[in-house]
């Protein structure tokens, strides 16, 4: 591949047809279901997959055999299959799996005078809106690489491309499409997620691991209606108190740390050495990415533990609260219940089913004072710790990230999760894995004022198309 030619002809694709596609896609409010369970009604959804399509289909609509369908499975979400034949292949029967997914988080408050996640704007080389960066411009990166190797006749084994749109929601529909999809998408030998992050955007990063999740909502209930405090408080424990001793079952308040060893996991050797790596590059990076308030420190003082923190330990954030007025509403009343939305995030190697059961039976056993305390489970995914990279990735990936940003690549876990990979990685056990994406400092996706650093589009898109040319050639 002429790395020149292709940046060339990436970076026009992505001028001319990807961000003003990308625009019109900010604009629709084709939120996940488990945040518009109305979605089938409500059409935002189809609207997206249409122009997907229409897009798709207009770029392969000159390689010969290529396909592009709108896969409907009864009562569940749709995904976009694009089957694309090899170019001067001599891997017979090779594939790679390149995937990406195209609904989106809900609105969430606190965006910029101007900015809104349904209202695209391009600033300083960024395109905020939601679903951008989260995982809208995948699709088109997937075919821009692809389409990049085509017009220089670079030989690539087949590709097919799978966008779902399901993932915010955890991916529940996506198992029951690989399963249907199975003959077809035979037995890929690489597959390729863009749906991950960044540390910089200066080189290419790709993700070892990611956490996974539990999550649900505690209740704790102490009176059948609120009572004056003045009358009940120092007779009647407080929900609030009674519900913040029982986080400490889980949570050292003074330092974070996650008490319970069956939430924990031995951080193999590897990614230690990597976490090391990554924060050498990085430095304050690690850190300085977030928005503190002024004179807000992180957690810990060094850059590798603050990376092991975010990848490989577990953690427990407080996403939600009811029960309480708002503050001008609240009246001098001991309220009879409280309830918070509980995260917990585990290391990459621990079952979450496991975890799940572990976490409801420490919370609701011998509740203070007799208190009625319920935990609902209302999710529970486990991570992924990616296999080795083959001697033939590793070097494709040095050399993609050098010739799309001209530093060496790096590589670091994440602390998200993405349901798909789990699951592709125990149905295709010899596959290599490239996941990669453009979540990086400030993008905040799930946040206000998410956006995506097109650059860093771009960089990722010649980076895969240099991967996907190894790819065919690592037999040769």
């Amino acid at each position: 591949m002429d790395a020149t030619t292709a940046r060339a002809f990436i970076d026009h694709l992505w001028d001319r047809e990807i961000i003003p596609n990308l625009i019109d896609y900010i604009r629709i409010p084709n939120k996940s279901p488990a945040f518009d369970p109305d979605w089938q009604s409500h059409g935002y959804m189809n609207q997206a997959v249409a122009q997907f399509e229409a897009w798709a289909r207009a770029k392969v609509s000159a390689i010969a055999g290529a396909s592009v369908e709108v896969v409907r499975l009864d009562g569940r979400t749709p995904v976009i299959f694009i089957d694309i034949p090899g170019q001067g292949s001599n891997l017979s029967g090779d594939a790679v799996l390149l995937y990406g997914h195209l609904d989106k988080q809900p609105e969430m408050t606190g965006w910029a005078d101007g900015l809104g996640p349904w209202i695209p704007a391009v600033k300083d080389g960024r395109l905020y809106g939601r679903g951008g960066a989260d995982d809208g411009y995948a699709m088109f990166a997937a075919l821009a690489a692809i389409l990049a190797l085509k017009a220089q006749g670079v030989a690539r084994a087949r590709c097919a491309v799978l966008i779902e749109a399901c993932e915010e929601s955890g991916s529940y529909d996506l198992p029951f499409y690989v399963d249907h999809l199975a003959a077809r998408l035979g037995s890929p030998s690489l597959m390729v997620c863009l749906d991950s992050g960044c540390a910089n955007y200066e080189q290419l990063w790709l993700t070892t691991s990611l956490r996974g999740m539990v999550g649900g909502t505690l209740t704790v209930q102490v009176l059948e209606e609120g009572v004056h405090s003045g009358d009940a408080s120092g007779i009647v424990a407080s929900s609030f108190r009674i519900l913040r001793t029982l986080l400490s079952r889980i949570e050292d308040e003074g330092t974070g740390e996650i008490l319970p060893q069956a939430f924990a996991a031995q951080i193999p050797a590897g990614r230690l050495d990597e976490a090391e790596v990554a924060a050498k590059a990085l430095g304050a990076e690690v850190y300085s990415k977030f928005p503190f308030v002024d004179g807000m420190r992180p957690m810990k003082d060094d850059p590798t533990e603050l990376i092991l923190n975010r990848t490989w330990r577990p953690a427990l954030s407080i996403t939600g609260f009811e029960g309480a007025p708002r503050i001008q509403d609240a009246g001098n009343v001991l309220r009879p219940a409280t309830s918070a939305k509980l995260s917990l995030r585990l290391p990459p190697t621990v079952e979450a089913d496991e975890a799940g059961d572990a976490l409801k039976q420490l919370l609701e056993a011998e509740p203070p004072y007799g208190a009625k305390v319920t935990f609902d489970l209302e999710k529970a995914g486990s991570g992924w710790d990616a296999p080795p990279l083959a001697d033939w990735l590793r070097a494709s990936v040095d050399k993609a990230s050098q010739v799309a940003f001209g530093r060496a690549a790096a590589m670091m876990g994440e602390g998200g999760s993405i349901p798909f990979m789990g699951m592709l990685g125990e149905k295709y056990p010899k596959a290599q894995f490239v996941i990669t994406g453009v979540l990086g400092p400030h993008s905040n996706a799930h946040g206000p004022n998410e956006f995506l650093h097109i650059a860093m589009g771009k960089g990722v898109t010649l980076a895969v198309s240099q991967v996907l040319a190894d790819h065919c050639a690592r037999g040769r």
